[in-house]
């Protein structure tokens, strides 16, 4: 992933540090490959001068991993940062975006690809999903998280849903919760598990969830056939902020693609757009869609 550089600015805005670890570690990242930019350093050399490698540098532009305050320090003497105060700035924001978020706790059972997702959710006023699989994760109730996961005989079972249960407090955090909308295949909705409880009460909270102003759910029906999206789930991730561009999420079985060119942006927003427009029943007929999906399972 990569960060826009600020435009205005060299020093990241204290706004980020409030946006959570993954976040203020992208957009620092960024600002110090504005900073090598402007100088005309090459990473090789910012590289040297850490007496690291040019993939360290790499990683630490992309905010993939944590900033050690003697590098920072080596960076922005290197950058001709000398003014104290706009040295402690970054410092003490280097810093914070080292401190754990909340997901930490659960890193031993998560892979570090989705702890990043988990990061950047949280600090996203957007989220786009297309979901051909599972109900989405921050839709989901307890139960049905259980038994998705399957763990009903690890002692880590708990602890997932607890995680994705707290994933899902940003639905409705003051001020400005995420703006959701989903599309999502209709055969997911049928496929619930074997336990009517489970299943009746999944979809009551979803149809409960469709209330709040700022979720959207869409039905794309087994009658529209192919869709362009055939090469399965996706969720875009928006920012209130310049200095980060949006993300498309892909997940795979071991791993995940972080997107953020501008062309695979674009693609990705004219697909979901065209499954939006184009193949998904209209967000008016979801609430009667479930409500008769609901008659099914009494």
């Amino acid at each position: 992933m990569t960060a826009r550089a600020d435009r205005d600015s060299s020093v990241v805005p204290h706004a980020f540090a409030d946006r959570g670890p993954t976040v203020l570690r992208i957009a620092l990242g960024g600002q110090l490959r504005k900073l090598r930019e402007e100088r005309e350093i090459t990473r090789q050399a910012a590289g040297d001068a850490l007496r690291a490698s040019e993939t360290k540098i790499t990683r630490l532009e992309l905010g993939q991993t944590g900033f050690k305050e003697r590098d920072m320090s080596d960076l922005l003497t290197l950058y001709g940062v000398h003014d104290a105060d706009e040295r402690d700035r970054f410092l003490a924001l280097a810093r914070q975006a080292n401190r754990p978020g909340w997901w930490h706790r659960y890193s031993d059972l998560l892979p570090s690809w989705f702890e990043t997702y988990v990061g950047l959710e949280q600090a996203a006023l957007g989220i786009r999903i297309y979901e051909t699989h599972y109900i989405p994760g921050i839709f989901q109730t307890a139960d049905y998280a259980r038994y998705i996961f399957g763990l009903d005989s690890r002692e880590d079972a708990q602890r997932l849903v607890d995680m994705r249960m707290r994933r899902q407090r940003i639905l409705t955090r003051t001020p400005n919760p995420p703006t959701v909308w989903a599309v999502i295949d209709e055969h997911v909705l049928r496929r619930q598990p074997p336990d009517p409880r489970v299943a009746r009460n999944q979809l009551r909270h979803l149809l409960e969830l469709i209330e709040q102003p700022n979720i959207t759910v869409q039905v794309l029906p087994e009658t529209a056939g192919p869709t362009p999206a055939e090469g399965g789930s996706f969720s875009m991730l928006r920012f209130p902020e310049e200095e980060l561009p949006d993300v498309v999420y892909l997940e795979q079985l071991t791993g995940a693609l972080y997107l953020d060119k501008h062309a695979d942006l674009q693609r990705y927003r004219k697909l979901m757009d065209i499954l939006c427009a184009g193949y998904a029943q209209p967000p008016e007929q979801t609430p009667l869609f479930l409500h008769k999906l609901l008659d099914t399972l009494t």
